[in-house]
């Protein structure tokens, strides 16, 4: 993954890990560690809740249900590298989404979470920025990468995109609502202007 450059614009995520205990090592592979087995079961909130997690994960993001699901798995790796990469660990956008979120469960996530499944505080802190921790971000996000290939194979692109999408091009993200703003597709922006000059041209040239 490419390192910023000179005066490479940098955008640092906006939070950083910090973990609390020293990683669990363990010689079995991650998808038969108890750790994993106990994330892998683990849903947020109440089981009896008729709006569920992955159900406002994908309302809050514009999201299809599937595509919450899929990243709340990819949410629990995450939490399951955290506690075993033994270093920091830095989650893709839509991983952080869903980390947000949870952090709004305040007693799911304190009170269940942390002490009866990671076994260990994990927090969520702010990055001090500036353009030294950005170039540390990008390492510590493709060493994020290259331990989930390690335990899990090559991480879904779509979720885990490379460290320029992840630290230049997604902290560029804003909240819109629908009802106030039109939202349409920066390629469908251009499709309609390259489409607009073939016909002007060939106005012209009649």
């Amino acid at each position: 993954m490419r390192k910023p450059r000179g005066n490479d614009p940098v955008t640092p995520p906006c939070h950083r890990l910090r973990r609390m205990d020293a990683p669990l090592a363990s010689p079995v592979p991650a998808t038969a560690h108890p750790l994993w087995l106990a994330l892998s079961a683990y849903e947020v909130g109440p089981a009896d809740a008729a709006f569920t997690f992955p159900a406002r994960l994908a309302r809050e993001n514009g999201w299809s249900a599937a595509h919450a699901a899929r990243v709340f798995d990819e949410y629990r790796r995450f939490l399951f590298l955290a506690m075993t990469a033994g270093h920091e660990v830095t989650p893709s956008d839509a991983v952080d989404q869903a980390w947000h979120l949870h952090l709004t469960y305040t007693r799911d996530y304190w009170e269940r979470l942390c002490p009866d499944v990671l076994g260990a505080p994990l927090h969520h802190g702010p990055t001090k920025g500036g353009k030294a921790e950005g170039e540390r971000y990008f390492e510590q996000y493709a060493q994020t990468l290259r331990a989930y290939e390690a335990a899990f194979g090559p991480a879904p692109a779509d979720i885990w995109p490379d460290a320029r999408r992840r630290l230049q091009i997604d902290p560029q993200a804003r909240r819109v609502n629908q009802r106030d703003a039109l939202i349409v597709p920066r390629r469908l922006v251009w499709a309609a202007a390259l489409m607009a000059l073939v016909l002007l041209l060939g106005w012209r040239l009649v």
